[in-house]
């Protein structure tokens, strides 16, 4: 996935045809036919319907269109904040949560160490709430997050990609052959919680109406603490799915049938008044593309 196809992708949504889109981007409608079907190849989806009287966007387009529209500014910001202010350079304090340290952004860290060697990361994990807090009061300079789309006081953030949650259960569990489940039957079961304080177990207790009746609670900061727990039997969990897939696919975690009804996004958040500087603009730009190639290498 190029930035150039995405800017075709979204030339033909903001135009209404190829050819429009063509003459936009001053070049032929072969060239963006090709752009637009490499996109659709490399993401194993097809984007546009063909229709008689012109085009119209799948729901694979419509949910591609805002991350389109994401990567394309930010690219758009790096270039510019570069060109302008030189290479970018400094110490940036990034808080995030441990999953997505663990599982989202090493290729990340590794992308901005080689592409700009003098900006120097400090990389803490903390609950998304301090981290917030952390952002707003100067502390931290930017994070990573998972959370519901919302306004954030004080913050500019964009959306990096979904991130699935997947109930778990260790393969002996009492609910792991089971072939649905009730509400009752995951308020009735001791619940394991990975990154004690992430915003969506509260999502999740408030969407079951979670109360002091209920089974036991055990609070757990580190993630492979919380997958041990799982796999051996003390109880469930709701987890991202990506912190999971290895386990899952060996059969050590079994994956029980029950989805929330929410949606929960990663994210990243920088304070309002730090959107000039080169480097969070150039690790914005850097997340977007790094975590959307990993997201399109998995699905």
């Amino acid at each position: 996935m190029e930035t150039r196809q995405l800017l075709a992708f979204t030339t033909v949504v903001q135009t209404g045809s190829f050819t429009k889109a063509a003459a936009t981007l001053n070049c032929s409608q072969p060239t963006i036919t090709t752009r637009i079907k490499a996109l659709e190849e490399g993401l194993g989806v097809v984007l546009f319907r063909r229709l008689p009287r012109g085009i119209q966007m799948t729901s694979a387009g419509v949910e591609l269109l805002p991350f389109a529209r994401n990567i394309i500014n930010l690219t758009e910001k790096a270039r510019k904040a570069i060109t302008m202010n030189g290479e970018p350079h400094g110490k940036l304090v990034i808080g995030s949560a441990q999953s997505l340290t663990d599982y989202r952004l090493l290729p990340l860290i590794e992308y901005m160490c080689w592409r700009y060697p003098s900006v120097q990361l400090s990389l803490h994990s903390r609950n998304a709430l301090n981290n917030l807090n952390s952002v707003r009061d100067g502390q931290l300079d930017c994070a990573f997050f998972i959370g519901a789309i919302e306004p954030r006081e004080g913050l500019e953030t964009t959306v990096l990609c979904p991130e699935p949650l997947v109930m778990v259960a260790g393969p002996n569990h009492m609910l792991a052959q089971r072939q649905s489940l009730t509400e009752d039957d995951i308020t009735s079961s001791t619940l394991i919680r990975a990154e004690n304080g992430a915003s969506y177990h509260e999502l999740f207790e408030n969407a079951l109406g979670f109360d002091d009746t209920r089974a036991p609670v055990l609070e757990l900061d580190s993630v492979d603490a919380a997958k041990r727990a799982v796999a051996s039997g003390l109880g469930i969990a709701l987890m991202p799915e990506v912190t999971v897939s290895s386990e899952l696919a060996e059969g050590r975690l079994v994956r029980l049938p029950w989805s929330p009804t929410f949606r929960v996004y990663t994210q990243f958040g920088w304070r309002q008044d730090n959107s000039t500087n080169p480097a969070v603009t150039a690790l914005v730009s850097a997340a977007a593309q790094v975590v959307s190639d990993q997201v399109a290498s998995l699905t």
